[in-house]
């Protein structure tokens, strides 16, 4: 199932597809991938064991949720904490696609009371305008703690841009950090640091 609602300041929400589109195919380390990509302001949810789902961060935060027992997964990506949407929901705050996430999840299936979280992004990319990604991350955290949705990992903050992978029917999530170079950083904060395995230009959740 595809999520798609209001492209940032352009177009207005849509009905949610009931299709993903084609995907772009790609050959990942262990098998065949489809590709999902999540612009700003969209949110996108798989249950297909070969879809792969990405996308790029800045001071943005996506938030991977995801059923383990049902393999249900997806991603969001917002743009604002919160902001006047005068009546229209629009995903790119952060209340409107937490709901829009958790909502598309639960509709094929998955459990609220299973669903698992990892957030990502909250970057302090453009100087003065640093404390978007700051207040972005804290609503995130805020958010899942009031709805007890468990953040088994995070990777929040920084000035690196970030971009993320994830397996929608794992939980499994691949974070790039891009320096100004466009090389990479291997340096991060998580929550379980048993179950972190570094290569030498990925990290893995």
């Amino acid at each position: 199932m595809v999520g798609r609602i209001s492209k940032v300041q352009t177009t207005m929400p849509s009905p949610i597809p009931s299709e993903i589109p084609p995907p772009e195919t790609t050959t990942g380390a262990d098998h065949i991938n489809n590709v999902i990509h999540v612009a700003q302001g969209e949110f996108r949810i798989s249950r297909r064991s070969d879809d792969l789902i990405s996308t790029v961060l800045g001071s943005c935060v996506a938030t991977c949720m995801w059923d383990p027992v049902k393999k249900i997964g997806g991603v969001n990506h917002f743009l604002l904490a919160e902001g006047e949407t005068e009546g229209v929901v629009h995903s790119r705050y952060g209340v409107h696609s937490m709901e829009l996430l958790i909502n598309g999840l639960l509709k094929l299936g998955a459990e609220r009371n299973r669903l698992e979280a990892k957030l990502f992004g909250g970057a302090r990319m453009y100087g003065a305008f640093g404390s978007i990604g700051d207040d972005n991350a804290r609503f995130a955290r805020q958010f899942l703690s009031a709805e007890k949705i468990p953040c088994l990992a995070e990777s929040l903050g920084g000035t690196h841009a970030r971009k993320l992978r994830f397996w929608p029917t794992t939980g499994r999530a691949q974070q790039m950090l891009l320096s100004d170079e466009s090389s990479v950083v291997t340096t991060l904060i998580h929550k379980k640091p048993n179950d972190l395995q570094t290569d030498t230009d990925v990290t893995f959740f």
